[in-house]
């Protein structure tokens, strides 16, 4: 077990430096792998038969050292760079971590295998998008989870009553619009139950959401100065973030592209010599290929410089700090980059609103409908219907006046 215990950090170390973890955080990575790896050689745990449940029973011991030693609790996130050692440390020995969830009881193995089937369906027959696969399935675990607590038999006799109960279960802390989600995702799985035989009647009907009226609300837009002040506040941070940052705000300003859009550009999506760049959009899997503006071309050039680490990854934009891969959401950093600029949208102030401000522009410029949409990756016309409600000073100039209107007070 020792000289494993060796191999092992030694193993880890050299993962870690390869990834171009700071050296900082390497040496406290291993420090606290290795003191996980002697608490499992002092039980008699293989490090192969670890659980979820000898970590946190670690991390509590850790804890209780660390108050012993110091006279005072860690604080509140102290035991995110032990979790994270021992976690990179599990990684390397079972090649994922957390493990994937085993069934424990016979519901357990007919939920997974409901769940299984329900996701190749989703994907090959209906050809969803893996966002909206993933989210479908969390419904589907939660819901089967749920039912089958009242026995392995109780989804033949699914009753309406289930159904609601469910509802009102996810409903609290829920907005409108998320519980109408909820419910589509349950009508989606309900459905499938009934077509496989699974459940006699069709119930996907019965399911009750909040009804959610078509351009209810008007989302938050950002003018051309503000647009100007945020470009310009990203500009001069020098930093990677500032460079990286910069060069998706051009992107989102420029060409109005969605988050997932750019957060999945590669490097090779650039063609530099016919100065052209490949834009995947990912709700409709169909390519733009769009002219690439010289604005945007110069921020991408300059942190791909001076900005970009060092690694294999292909997408463009990573995160700032090891491991450097791509980045998961870009609300954070838009919503940052806002903030520093001293703009304040009085809505929501994700990326989402240089995509409408950019809509609204080329609506002003009397850019077709069409042409619109094919820019912002739109699958119909109708999908750019909502842009329209946004110009509302357009809408004002061309406003009839109503006869007798006048005379009123």
């Amino acid at each position: 077990m020792l000289d494993n215990r060796h191999e092992l950090i030694a193993a880890l170390n050299s993962s870690l430096v390869s990834q171009r973890y700071s050296p900082v955080v390497v040496r406290n990575y291993c420090t606290y792998a290795s003191g996980f790896l002697d608490d499992l050689e002092q039980r008699g745990i293989p490090v192969s038969n670890v659980t979820d449940v000898q970590v946190e029973q670690y991390l509590r011991h850790a804890i209780a050292v660390f108050k012993k030693r110091r006279g005072r609790r860690p604080s509140a996130r102290w035991h995110e760079v032990p979790r994270s050692g021992i976690h990179a440390l599990l990684r390397l020995v079972h090649g994922q971590w957390p493990p994937a969830i085993k069934p424990t009881c016979a519901a357990d193995e007919v939920r997974f295998s409901i769940c299984a089937e329900y996701e190749i369906w989703l994907r090959e027959e209906r050809g969803l998008a893996r966002a909206s696969i993933a989210a479908l399935i969390w419904e589907a675990r939660n819901f089967l989870a749920r039912q089958f607590d009242h026995g392995i038999d109780s989804l033949a006799g699914l009753s309406v009553t289930d159904v609601d109960r469910y509802m009102d279960l996810r409903a609290p802390k829920l907005t409108r619009c998320s519980l109408k989600s909820v419910a589509e995702r349950l009508r989606s799985l309900l459905r499938y139950l009934h077509t496989t035989g699974r459940v006699a009647t069709d119930l996907s009907g019965h399911v009750i959401a909040p009804m959610l009226y078509a351009y209810e609300g008007v989302p938050s837009l950002l003018d051309r100065g503000q647009i100007i002040a945020v470009l310009e506040s990203a500009k001069r941070d020098k930093t990677p973030a500032g460079l990286r940052d910069h060069a998706i705000l051009q992107l989102l300003a420029i060409y109005g592209l969605r988050s997932g859009e750019i957060r999945h550009l590669r490097i090779e999506d650039i063609d530099w010599r016919t100065e052209t760049i490949h834009v995947h959009h990912n709700k409709t899997r169909a390519g733009t290929l769009l002219p690439l503006l010289v604005p945007v071309g110069e921020a991408v050039l300059a942190y791909l410089r001076s900005g970009r680490p060092e690694t294999d990854t292909r997408e463009i934009f990573l995160r700032t700090r090891a491991p450097y891969r791509k980045l998961d959401k870009l609300y954070s950093t838009v919503r940052r980059r806002l903030r520093d600029a001293g703009v304040q949208p009085p809505g929501k102030c994700g990326p989402h609103i240089f995509r409408h401000a950019r809509a609204v522009e080329m609506l002003r410029a009397a850019v077709p409908q069409k042409v619109i949409g094919d820019l912002l990756g739109h699958r119909s016309t109708g999908s750019t219907a909502p842009y329209l409600k946004l110009a509302t000073e357009d809408l004002r100039a061309i406003a009839l006046d109503v006869p007798g209107m006048e005379l009123l007070p």
